[in-house]
């Protein structure tokens, strides 16, 4: 019995061997996959891209970030602005060697793009490119170098943006030289960036801050130059200025001139701030003054147009996302009144835009219905419905009635950048003191300059229902500012009405009774005299 007993509980001397022969090979197996893969991800690709800074062109929403791409979640993703072209880029941190491109798309791919690698994220080489991408999970192998690695997408295959739920990139990490990337592209792809590709490409992620830039770090070199995260320094920065706590004689009265400005080109998805040197990236837009703005304007570009404002010194840029009844532009009729006031108490210490700054009103993401309407006179006003802080469904069909807006900019610059990276940083609105001196401008943007006030009217009434922007609903509704007044124009204009105490039309005239004889600023030709 015993022996019987051990039969059933002990396994035959041969038998314990084989298992434990099988054990020690299995373990050795495993140690094998364990130790091989080890030995594969030091001495073969390894992820390069998980978690690493990524910056992206646009993002259709903070639901979906651009950082999603390299979370190593598979429902989570990013999506672009309905628009072509769009792209998002992942830095390294070094130079390294690329092997293997991974694109997981979500249903809104891109038919056509290109991948491209970088040292420094202004000279792009593309390694790879098609324009019959199939969507899906796509893997693309290559022999590449570089320390950033973009998808530029080119053409969507759907009315929607473009969508990642993971951007992979695999190879050896800090392998790479310093030098420029390799140049082996596949599928007949051409070393050099796309048409419309700029040699610095804006740099926004899904909160509109550069994605490696540290809040508060702008460049310290180059007078009117790029720092390359969005910082502009300005070529004669205004120093040593204290925010004006005086209190004027005449603080109640005015202080303004008027710019009045009609469209000068319509429906174009161009944005020379947000999206410089990328035609078609943004969603559409209306323009006003200079006849020439597109997607490549400059400072010198736009000093050479013409306009289509009164004042001929005011070769201003301005624009505001496209209305749309349906699928219907509605744009803007005849001249508008773009307002120039004094935002602070102490309307003598307003000073002149300098040449070049830029600064976008707003927020083309804005879900905040409240803080929207706070920075308005009445919200949309359409007929006798005044103070609403979304486009009315509704409204007087009266043909003389028109949706209208007014929509207040800041008028406090840092003195230092013409620009920042969300294009808003540079500029700051007005602090109440709560004192005799009112609203003042904050001791770290010191420098008063005029308060922009866009008051825009569309020839829509009736049925709203379907009245939207391009950039989405009402509170999504925005303006950009890009100054190229003449100098000395600009500045006779701020002397003679705002810092005057007058209220100017736009030739410098004051109309008022209590004002007459009032002079002129601009003659009849609404030039300088």
């Amino acid at each position: 019995m015993r022996s019987r007993s051990l039969s059933l509980h002990r396994a035959p001397r041969s038998r314990r061997l084989t298992m434990a022969g099988v054990g020690v090979a299995l373990a050795g197996i495993a140690g094998w996959f364990v130790f091989g893969n080890l030995l594969s991800a030091g001495a073969d690709e390894i992820s390069l891209s998980k978690g690493k800074p990524v910056t992206a062109s646009s993002v259709e929403q903070r639901a979906f970030p651009a950082e999603a791409v390299v979370d190593g979640d598979d429902k989570t993703r990013w999506s672009s602005a309905f628009a072509d072209p769009q792209w998002i880029q992942i830095d390294l941190g070094a130079s390294s060697a690329i092997d293997r491109v991974v694109l997981n798309w979500e249903r809104s791919s891109a038919k056509a793009f290109q991948i491209q690698v970088s040292p420094d994220a202004k000279t792009w080489n593309t390694v790879y490119q098609t324009s019959t991408g199939t969507g899906g999970v796509e893997t693309h192998t290559m022999n590449a170098t570089g320390r950033y690695v973009r998808m530029y997408g080119t053409a969507r295959n759907s009315q929607y943006g473009f969508s990642l739920f993971e951007f992979q990139v695999f190879g050896k990490a800090g392998s790479g030289p310093a030098s420029s990337p390799s140049t082996q592209p596949s599928s007949g792809s051409s070393s050099s960036a796309p048409a419309g590709t700029p040699s610095s490409a804006p740099a926004s992620t899904s909160t509109g801050a550069p994605a490696t830039t540290p809040a508060g770090a702008p460049p310290t070199s180059g007078s009117g130059s790029s720092g390359g995260a969005g910082w502009i320094m300005a070529p004669n920065p205004v120093t040593n200025v204290k925010p004006s706590h005086e209190v004027p004689p005449n603080k109640g009265g005015f202080h303004e001139f008027q710019a009045n400005c009609s469209v000068s080109r319509t429906n174009l998805g161009d944005d020379p701030i947000v999206f410089p040197g990328m035609p078609g990236a943004s969603h559409l837009h209306t323009f006003m003054g200079n006849t020439t703005t597109n997607a490549n304007s400059t400072v010198e570009s736009l000093s050479k147009g013409q306009t289509t404002c009164k004042a001929k010194g005011d070769l201003s840029a301005y624009w505001t996302p496209t209305l749309l009844n349906g699928d219907t532009p509605v744009n803007q009729e005849g001249l508008q009144t773009i307002y120039y006031k004094s935002g602070v108490n102490d309307y003598r210490s307003v000073q002149p835009f300098p040449k070049g700054l830029r600064f976008v009103v707003g927020n083309a993401k804005n879900t905040d219905a409240d803080k929207f309407l706070a920075a308005t006179e009445e919200g949309f006003e359409c007929g006798d419905s005044y103070k609403n802080k979304n486009i009315p469904q509704t409204c007087s069909s009266e043909r003389s009635v028109k949706l209208n807006i007014r929509y207040q900019a800041p008028s406090c610059w840092d003195g230092k950048h013409l620009d920042s990276p969300n294009h808003q940083d540079h500029m700051a609105y007005p602090i109440d003191t709560h004192t005799a001196a009112g609203m003042v401008c904050p001791d770290d943007h010191p420098v008063a300059v005029p308060k922009l006030e866009f008051k825009m009217a569309w020839p829509v009434n009736g049925d709203m229902s379907k009245v939207h922007f391009s950039s989405g609903a009402g509170p999504t509704f925005h303006y950009d500012f890009f100054n190229a007044w003449d100098d000395k124009t600009l500045a006779a204009m701020i002397k003679g009405c705002i810092n005057a105490a007058r209220q100017c039309d736009a030739q410098g005239h004051d109309g008022r009774d209590d004002q007459q004889p009032a002079p002129y600023v601009l003659n009849k030709d609404y030039l300088l005299p």
